[in-house]
């Protein structure tokens, strides 16, 4: 890309209020990442920027805002756990979305890997060991791989367009041969 090519984001012709709501239009799961502290107190965030990279290493991704108040803790940490939820988890979710709470009230959580808290109740659990880090604008990629993994195959929490919602199966659909 030419110099002259090259433009901040204000020059876009969509505002930041656009580029979010289009992204919205992109159903995704929604996941709890937990993992200790330094001070080895239970830390855990709400993510829905979660993605498989590779079975071979088994490898997934996800992302942490630069501004969020956990970030130096998820930034410094080798070992965390990915909870998918599943469809009833919607309060859990907002839960660990939520600011100035105790994130882990009410939970009866058990140690995984390097003492990491895993939630009590998911769809699927990933334990996880740092990889790598990457710089992604304002938010960092962190790809882990995985060591331990639980699937109980509940049906998926999943959000769009600023919803929360569930997978319905299409019916009548015939395979591809």
């Amino acid at each position: 890309m030419k110099s002259s090519e090259k433009r901040s984001f204000k020059q876009y012709p969509f505002s930041h209020s656009d580029l979010k709501a289009a992204l919205g239009g992109f159903g995704t799961g929604i996941t709890i990442v937990t993992t200790k502290n330094s001070r080895n107190k239970n830390i855990g965030i709400t993510v829905n920027s979660f993605s498989s990279v590779s079975l071979d290493p088994p490898l997934v991704l996800w992302s942490i805002a630069k501004s969020a108040k956990c970030f130096q803790d998820f930034f410094n940490t080798n070992y965390f756990a990915i909870h998918i939820l599943g469809e009833d988890q919607k309060v859990l979710s907002d839960q660990f979305a939520a600011r100035h709470v105790d994130k882990f009230y009410g939970l009866a959580c058990s140690e995984g890997i390097a003492g990491i808290p895993l939630l009590p109740e998911y769809s699927v659990c990933f334990q996880c060991k740092l990889e790598h880090r990457y710089e992604g604008g304002d938010h960092i990629i962190i790809v882990g791989r995985i060591h331990t993994l639980s699937d109980r195959s509940e049906t998926p929490l999943l959000y769009v367009r600023g919803t929360y919602g569930t997978f319905v199966p299409k019916t009548g659909r015939t395979k591809l041969k």
